[in-house]
């Protein structure tokens, strides 16, 4: 029995740290703002309006967060358009694998929809999924599972049908709000709320997806 696979984006499908970091880094800076890779990183996988309050005065208004998450954007974007943003290992072969045994697929993820098709347009994987979710479709991120809901309702599939695949706490929280299972990429091996975690996707099992269907 088949059902719904719905991918998370940054750390799941692609390596893209490097290319926020950059884009944050030099968007802060130009605000007269200074931030460290350590606070990047505490912030990595959030929505734009949960981070910018966190390094802006406390008195920043809603225009200057939005304003300043649209030019790190447009940044990001730019340096992917400009750089050779890779798959992560396996990502490539269980898409295909999962479309080739009628699977379906959405990308639920907390980045705005552009910056999701510029990935997918870089991967080769346009109009491959069945859906995208992204920032712009819900009004809270994840460990909220709204996205993943969205996900589900826009594949038409109920929630005890989906998998989610992530590479973050947050998003194996959401999985579960969500009452759907999750498999878990991470290379430390940390992330114990998934159903099953494996350090890449390379390694999982080729019947990983139709077990879990069945648990």
């Amino acid at each position: 029995m088949t059902g719904a696979v719905l991918w998370d984006m940054d750390g799941t499908l692609v390596d893209s740290e490097e290319y926020h970091w950059l884009s944050w880094r030099d968007t802060m800076q130009s605000e007269g703002i200074t931030i460290t890779h350590d606070q990047f990183l505490k912030t990595f996988g959030q929505r734009n309006d949960s981070i910018l309050p966190q390094w802006l005065n406390a008195d920043a208004s809603p225009e200057s967060v939005v304003r300043i998450g649209d030019s790190k954007e447009e940044l990001y974007r730019k340096l992917v358009h400009q750089g050779h943003i890779q798959p992560l290992p396996g990502v490539m072969d269980w898409v295909h694998r999962l479309r080739g045994q009628g699977w379906r697929q959405a990308v639920a993820s907390s980045a705005p929809r552009k910056n999701i098709e510029v990935v997918l347009e870089a991967l080769g994987l346009t109009g491959f999924f069945d859906a995208l979710v992204s920032a712009e479709d819900v009004t809270a991120g994840k460990p909220d599972p709204q996205v993943f809901q969205k996900g589900a309702e826009r594949l038409e599939m109920p929630s005890s049908r989906c998998i989610v695949v992530e590479d973050a706490v947050p998003g194996v929280e959401a999985a579960r709000r969500a009452g759907m299972r999750c498999i878990g990429v991470s290379q430390k091996g940390l992330l114990s709320g998934a159903n099953v975690v494996v350090r890449s996707l390379a390694d999982l099992p080729a019947d990983a997806f139709e077990v879990l269907s069945r648990e």
